[in-house]
């Protein structure tokens, strides 16, 4: 037997080596001889904290380098940030050429635990690099400070990154504007708004939604529908979301008029409504007791081929039974199909501004119990609530 030593700079291992078969007059090594076996008490796989202790300064070679970025951001995720700081200072001083996955993930480590002043450093540090990847990393800051919601941070990084002369793309703008759409107030978001259009960027289908959603927030209805108007109703790529918007708009103030004559212009415009579009309407003509336009509103969802769903139904019980005509609902009713299976495709704005009704709400009670009844149609959930109705309108003395 003969004794191999393998080192390495990470640990080392003592193995023993038997000889090969070619010496056949030696005899097989028996497990219980290990005895004789040089052992040792360091473990194997030993802490990043000790690796620095055996490392000698004449083995930094470009396997030990390479270690060095995984070990920065195990120090960075675990919360040891002089220990990465001093690391991140060994890179610079290699000829280390960080990565944008490397540095993406650094990034994040330190948003994560609000270390933003660790980003500015480590950006400033690459400044002096001058590497191609400069502007990618500038991004990555940006990005990293909206996404937590600090709009000072970020709006500094865009200018110093402005001022040195890169370009924000549009990926970036929009996330721009999205982030201050979240985080931001509303001058706030219709400044960057500004700026935006001026890049001529085409605004994206989740920062046009964050934008409404700012306005519904404050209940912004004019401005809303000023907004949509400015990014163009005609844009086909993003479906009927503008026109569903629009139309909202007029309906939070019940403004029937210029909700059915915003309707015509979408059709004729080449639009073909959806099941949000008709239960914006419908909800209206509900709240509002128009059951002639509610009836029309269900023929031409029929003539559309466009398949109701639970709020569709909702408009039209709470309809009649609100104004004491339950006894007429058959007469709708029969021209749906209420033993289809119950359905949501409404657009939540649509809740975020005129609210669920009360056979709304009372079906998502019944629909959370899926295990006593597989299929719940609308003809039962309709029967349950009439009961409920009926039943909240009786007086039971206790004596």
């Amino acid at each position: 037997m003969e004794t191999v030593s393998l080192s390495s700079h990470n640990n080392i291992l003592l193995l023993k080596h038997s000889h090969s078969s070619s010496s056949s007059s030696s005899p097989p090594q028996k497990p219980h001889h290990s005895r004789n076996l040089i052992t040792t008490k360091k473990p194997i796989f030993q802490q990043p904290n000790s690796l620095l202790i055996h490392n000698d300064k004449h083995k930094h070679s470009s396997s030990s380098s390479s270690s060095l970025p995984s070990l920065m951001l195990h120090y960075t995720q675990n919360g040891y940030f002089h220990k990465s700081q001093t690391t991140w200072e060994q890179l610079l001083n290699s000829s280390f050429h960080p990565s944008l996955h490397f540095i993406s993930k650094l990034f994040k480590s330190y948003a994560e635990q609000r270390k933003f002043d660790h980003i500015i450093n480590i950006l400033h540090s690459l400044n002096s690099r001058n590497l191609t990847l400069l502007p990618q990393f500038y991004s990555l800051a940006i990005s990293c400070f909206g996404n937590a919601g600090n709009l000072k941070l970020m709006e500094e990084t865009i200018n110093e990154m402005v001022s040195k002369g890169f370009r924000i793309d549009s990926k970036l703008g929009n996330e721009i504007l999205l982030y201050y759409s979240v985080f931001g107030s509303l001058n706030e978001m219709e400044s960057a708004y500004g700026r935006f259009k001026r890049s001529r960027f085409l605004i994206e289908e989740n920062v046009i939604r964050a934008m409404a959603y700012g306005y519904i927030k404050k209940r912004k209805f004019y401005e809303l529908g000023e907004f949509v108007r400015d990014v163009g109703l005609g844009r086909r790529n993003v479906g009927n979301v503008l026109w569903n918007l629009l139309l909202l708009s007029y309906a939070a103030n019940f403004k029937m008029k210029s909700l059915q004559r915003e309707f015509v212009r979408m059709v004729e415009s080449g639009f073909r409504p959806d099941v949000t579009t008709f239960n914006i309407r419908a909800m209206a003509f509900s709240r509002m007791a128009l059951f002639w336009d509610l009836h029309l509103s269900i023929e031409h969802m029929r003539s559309e081929k466009v398949v109701p769903d639970l709020v569709t139904y909702g408009c039209v019980v709470e309809a009649y039974l609100d104004r004491r005509l339950g006894r007429n609902l058959e007469f709708v009713l029969n021209k749906m199909d209420v033993d289809d299976c119950t359905r949501l495709f409404t657009d939540p704005f649509v809740f975020e501004v005129l609210g669920k009704g009360d056979f709304h709400l009372s079906s998502e009670a019944f629909l959370e119990y899926k295990t006593q009844q597989q299929k719940w149609s609308y003809r039962i959930l309709i029967q349950k609530y009439l009961k409920k109705h009926y039943r909240r309108n009786q007086i039971f003395w206790n004596y």
